[in-house]
Formats: structure tokens, sequence, C-alpha cells
């Protein structure tokens, strides 16, 4: 809770932690889960992005590589098979996988679907800056002006 929301205790004290969420209420026992993003984590300040995703199955992410974040996925239900460089990686449930920055990867979803957390350092957001902004990136790395 935010100072604004009536935090007692003011703007400048330290955050505490919080349950966010119960990653065994968004399963949905005995039945079809809903696919796509079941949560994500949206708290004003953080650091990190953390998503549960549901993939029915057969789903797939495609093969892509991401060239800036490390990301750990945890397989919370089902299972999957992982696609990288060196081959095939069955993941059930319960197994934690880290996948570097510049790693090339895709998730096929298991015969039951799977659903996984992933977790990231956050993005930063893009800032609009005035056009001089590029030319001195440009210089700083090498590409004269």
């Amino acid at each position: 809770m935010a100072a604004e929301d009536g935090d007692p205790r003011g703007p400048a004290a330290p955050p505490l932690p919080r349950v966010l969420c119960d990653t065994a209420r968004l399963l949905s026992p005995g039945g079809e889960a809903a696919a796509g993003v079941l949560w994500k984590l949206a708290e004003p300040g953080r650091q990190l992005d953390a998503n549960v995703v549901r993939l029915p199955a057969g789903g797939r992410v495609d093969t892509h590589t991401e060239p800036d974040l490390d990301v750990l996925l945890l397989v919370l239900d089902g299972t999957a098979r992982l696609d990288s460089a060196d081959g095939e990686h069955p993941l059930c449930t319960g197994a934690l996988t880290w996948l570097p920055h510049g790693s090339t990867r895709a998730v096929l979803a298991g015969p039951d679907g799977v659903t996984y957390l992933t977790v990231h350092r956050r993005r930063p957001g893009l800032r609009i800056q005035p056009p001089e902004a590029a030319d001195r990136l440009r210089r700083s790395l090498g590409g004269g002006a």
C-alpha cells in the first residue's frame, strides 16, 4: 500500500514484502485452463518482470533469441519441451530452467498443456529524447557523427 493509498508509514517508509499470487489457484483442476498470461507482476517501482503463462496442448512459443535478458522458467503444471541449439530438453512440473541472454529457444507444450512462471529483469521503459542524444550515442560507440 502506498502513501497515497493511506499508508500510515508515509512516503519514505521502506517497501514491505507481499504475497502477490497463489499460483496453485491459477491452475484449473480437472478442466480446461485458460490459455495465455494468467498473472503478471505489475507493482510500481519493481526491478523484475514475472508472468504465469498457460500454453494449451501443442501450444508453442516460437523459436526466438532474447539478446538482453536472462530468464528463469519454472514449470508449475504439465509438461513441455524446450528446444535449443543443443537439442531438445523435456520439462516437467517443478523443472527450473535458466535461459541465458543470447540463447535461442522455443517451448512446445505437452499433451496436457503447460503452465509456467517466467522471471527476468525489468526492461527499462522507452524514453523520448532529443535528436542530439542519438548523435552522442553513436559517437560513444565509435560510429562518428
